[in-house]
C-alpha cells in the first residue's frame, strides 16, 4: 500500500532528529530536503528503468537505451524515456553502501554528478555540501549523516510507494517545521499552508491558465493552484489523481530572490511532480519574465506573498524601465504597493490576483490630512474599479509576525462592478502551537462568502457568516460586508474589514509593525517638509539664519 501522510510525516521528522545536536532547527532543511528529493529521483529512476525493461523485455535492452538517450542530452532535454538520469554513484543503494567512512563528500559528489547529468536540476540539488566545515569543524559528521540515510532508506519513494501530492505534503511538512524554528526570516520561504488553499479557492484556477508568482518562496502558493485544479477537473486513475488528457495544466512561472529558498521552490515542484518555470533573480529590479519585446509578460492568475513593508529606494520606482508605477511612487517605508502594481503591471486584460499582505496595507493614510502616497495608489486602485475583495486574516497565522495579514483580491473584470467584498475572518481560527491555523471549514466558509457573492448585497441565505463554523456563536453577526466605491471613497479609501464589520466590542489596536510602518512615513514626510523648508528658505535669502 502506499505510504499515508502520518507515516511519511512521522519518518521524516525521525530523519530530522536522526541530526539534532550538530544542526540548529533552522539549517535541517538544507542537509534532509536535499537527501529526501535525490532519494525521490533514485527511487522514481528505478522504476523507469524497470518499466523499460517489461517493455522491452531485458534490463540491459532498457539500461542501453536509457545511456543513448544521456549521451545524445535527450533525457536532459526533457523528452527521454526517463525524466531525469541518475548517475550509478549517485543511486541510493550506492549512497546506502557506502558507510560512515568520507560519506560527506561522497554525497556532496553524489548530488553535483546529478546536476551535471540534469541541466534543470543545476543550482538545485547541488547547493547542498554535506562536508562543509565551520571553524575547521565538519558542521555534520559522518557519523550523523549515515544515520541520516539510515532513517531516509526505510522507506522507498518510487512512482507506485507514495502519491506525489503525498509526498508534497510530507515535504511541506517538514518546511513547516523547519519555519517554526526559523523564527523572523521564515516568512521568506513559507506561506502556511491553509492561507495558500485558501488562496486557490478564491481564485480557482481553470484548466490552461498562467499562473505567476514574483514572490513565490518554496513554490506553495502555485503549487496549491496546481492542486486545486486537480481536485476540480481531475480523475481518479490507479488510485491517483490525474487531469484527463482533455484538460491542459496550469503553466506555473515563478520568480524567488534567495538561491537557497529558489532551490526549495524547484525540488517542491518536482516532489509534486509538477512542471514550472521557476527562475532566480530580484523581480522589483530585474523582473525575469518579459515578452519578445521586452515588455513585461502577463499572466491570468497571480498569486504571492510578498515580503511585508520592504525598503525599496524611491528611484527604483522612478526609472522603472517596464512602466509598473503608473498609480505612484510608494513611501521607502512599504513597498507593498509597489509590488501590487507590479503584479497589475503583471496581469493581462482578464487576470485576477490573490495577494497576501499586512492590514495596514489597506488602511495607512485614510483620514490623514493631505497626500498620502500609499492612500493616493489605493484610491487609484479603486477608481479603477480593480479591488474585488479584501479579506481580513487572525492573528498568529504568520511565522514571521503575529499580526494577522490581509488577502486582496484584485480583478480586472469583476463580476460586480462598483463594488467591493470585504470579510472580516478575524476570529475564523483554531488555537495552535506554535501559532494558529485556519481548518478546513474555516476555508469553505470563507471561500463559500466570496464565491456566492451575488451582487445585490447578500451572500446566499447558507453563507450569512459561518456560524456554523463557530463554538458558542449563537448571537453570531455576518462577517461580510459589501460597500461600492463611493463608500469607500467617503471613508478616505480605507479598505479595512474591520471598519465595516464589527466581530465584538473591543477597540482595534494598532499592530507593532503597522505603527513602526507609519512612524517610518512621518519621518519620511517630516524630511521631505524639511527640505521644502530650505529651499524656501535658500530663495529668500534666509538658509544661513
Amino acid at each position: 500500500m502506499p505510504l499515508d501522510i502520518t507515516t511519511l510525516e512521522t519518518w521524516l521528522w525521525d530523519a530530522a532528529c536522526a541530526i539534532r545536536g550538530p544542526v540548529d532547527a533552522p539549517k535541517f532543511k538544507d542537509y534532509i530536503l536535499p537527501l529526501v528529493f535525490l532519494k525521490r529521483l533514485s527511487d522514481v529512476f528505478e522504476d523507469e528503468l524497470a518499466r523499460l525493461t517489461e517493455e522491452y523485455g531485458s534490463r540491459e535492452m532498457a539500461t542501453n537505451i536509457v545511456e543513448a538517450e544521456r549521451e545524445r542530452a535527450v533525457i536532459a532535454s526533457g523528452r527521454g524515456s526517463v525524466r531525469f538520469y541518475i548517475p550509478e554513484n549517485a543511486r541510493w543503494p550506492a549512497i546506502r553502501a557506502r558507510g560512515r567512512a568520507g560519506l560527506g563528500q561522497f554525497l556532496t559528489d553524489a548530488v553535483r554528478a546529478v546536476a551535471r547529468e540534469n541541466p534543470r536540476l543545476q543550482g538545485v540539488i547541488d547547493i547542498a555540501d554535506f562536508n562543509a566545515t565551520a571553524a575547521g569543524q565538519r558542521i555534520v559528521a559522518d557519523e550523523y549523516l549515515a544515520a541520516l540515510v539510515d532513517v531516509l532508506s526505510r522507506h522507498r519513494l518510487g512512482l507506485n510507494d507514495v502519491e506525489p501530492d503525498i509526498l508534497g505534503r510530507a515535504y511541506e511538512y517538514l518546511l513547516r517545521k523547519f519555519a517554526e524554528g526559523q523564527g523572523q526570516s521564515a516568512g521568506e520561504f513559507y506561506t502556511p499552508r491553509e492561507v495558500a488553499v485558501l488562496m486557490a479557492r478564491i481564485l480557482e484556477p481553470e484548466p490552461g491558465m498562467t499562473v505567476y508568482d514574483p514572490t513565490c518562496g518554496s513554490g506553495g502558493l502555485l503549487i496549491k493552484c496546481h492542486l486545486r485544479l486537480l481536485e476540480t477537473h481531475g480523475v481518479q486513475e490507479n488510485g491517483r489523481r490525474r487531469l484527463p488528457s482533455k484538460h491542459a495544466p496550469l503553466r506555473l512561472f515563478g520568480q524567488e530572490i534567495n538561491p537557497a529558498t529558489f532551490a526549495m521552490a524547484r525540488m517542491n515542484a518536482v516532489i509534486h511532480d509538477m512542471e514550472g518555470d521557476i527562475r532566480l533573480g530580484d523581480t522589483m529590479r530585474q523582473p525575469a519574465f518579459k515578452d519578445a519585446a521586452g515588455r513585461l509578460q502577463t499572466f491570468d492568475l497571480v498569486v504571492a506573498n510578498p515580503m511585508w513593508n520592504q525598503n525599496f529606494p524611491t528611484e527604483l520606482y522612478e526609472n522603472d524601465p517596464y512602466g509598473r508605477f503608473t498609480c505612484g511612487v510608494p513611501p521607502t517605508s512599504s513597498a507593498d504597493w509597489g509590488w501590487l502594481q507590479h503584479m497589475r503591471a503583471s496581469l493581462n486584460d482578464r487576470g485576477r490576483m490573490a495577494v497576501v499582505l499586512d492590514t495596514g496595507a489597506v488602511s495607512r493614510g485614510s483620514g490623514n490630512q493631505g497626500s498620502n502616497r500609499e492612500r493616493d495608489i489605493r484610491k487609484r486602485f479603486v477608481e479603477e474599479d480593480l479591488v474585488e475583495a479584501v479579506i481580513l486574516l487572525p492573528e498568529n497565522l504568520f511565522y514571521n509576525t503575529t499580526a494577522p495579514g490581509i488577502i486582496l483580491v484584485v480583478n480586472r473584470r469583476k463580476r460586480h462592478p462598483g463594488q467591493i467584498l470585504l470579510i472580516n475572518a478575524s476570529r475564523l481560527f483554531a488555537k495552535g502551537r506554535p501559532k494558529n491555523y485556519l481548518d478546513d471549514g474555516h476555508i469553505e466558509t470563507i471561500a463559500e462568502i466570496y464565491h456566492a457573492w451575488d451582487g445585490a448585497g447578500g451572500v446566499g441565505a447558507k453563507n450569512v457568516g459561518g456560524a456554523k463554523n463557530f463554538v458558542g456563536a449563537k448571537n453570531f453577526s455576518p462577517i461580510h460586508a459589501i460597500i461600492t466605491t463611493d463608500e469607500a471613497a467617503r471613508n478616505d479609501y480605507n479598505l479595512s474589514p474591520s471598519r465595516y464589520v464589527a466581530t465584538n466590542d473591543q477597540e482595534e489596536v494598532l499592530p507593532l509593525e503597522e505603527a513602526v510602518v507609519l512612524l517610518r512615513e512621518a519621518e519620511e514626510e517630516r524630511a521631505a517638509a524639511d527640505a521644502r523648508l530650505q529651499e524656501v528658505l535658500k530663495v529668500l535669502g534666509l538658509d544661513g539664519m
